[in-house]
């Protein structure tokens, strides 16, 4: 698990004492209150997460956090190998996380093709970078825009809103 202060720098809480395992673990319950009792808590309740970040460490411990929280995920390491999980993926993903900063494919060249695709496009990508960058500088098309060291509690409320906006009228399928 990535340390909050310190360390790798992955992610910030909005105090000392939280962690984006609790944050998001603490929603997907509160999610699944309305659930029926025949749902298993342990069953993922959206479609998976993509997370494309170059750093495996980075990449490993948004996976983990996200599948503690009953989000499946996948992951890949640039944008060119997103594009090529996605072609594999019987439906589309929840949303994707995406990092900006990468070798082979970088996000904007990744956000580029996304936008040449109708089914891509109905994806939300929330992107995140060391940098902070102005609207004009960020790739077209991105929902929303997270600045590393990731705040926990505002990346946990962002992943449940982008997984139930995927939810409500998103197409579950992409062509192949």
């Amino acid at each position: 698990m990535a340390s909050q202060e310190g360390g790798s720098g992955l992610i910030r809480g909005a105090d000392r004492g939280t962690s984006l395992e609790s944050s998001l673990v603490q929603m997907a319950r509160a999610e699944q209150t309305g659930l029926s009792r025949a749902s298993s808590l342990r069953e993922p309740q959206h479609p998976p997460v993509l997370v494309v970040d170059d750093d495996d460490a980075i990449r490993e411990a948004l996976c983990d956090l996200l599948d503690d929280a009953g989000f499946a995920t996948v992951g890949a390491r640039h944008g060119l190998e997103a594009l090529e999980v996605l072609a594999t993926l019987g439906s589309a993903p929840s949303f994707i996380l995406l990092d900006l900063m990468m070798p082979v494919m970088d996000g904007w060249a990744f956000c580029d093709r996304r936008g040449r695709s109708k089914a891509l496009r109905e994806i939300p990508v929330i992107a995140i970078s060391a940098v902070e960058l102005a609207d004009s500088d960020r790739p077209t098309g991105i929902d929303a825009f997270l600045t590393k060291p990731i705040d926990l509690a505002s990346f946990a409320r962002l992943a449940f809103r982008m997984a139930g906006r995927k939810a409500q009228g998103r197409p579950t399928a992409l062509p192949h």
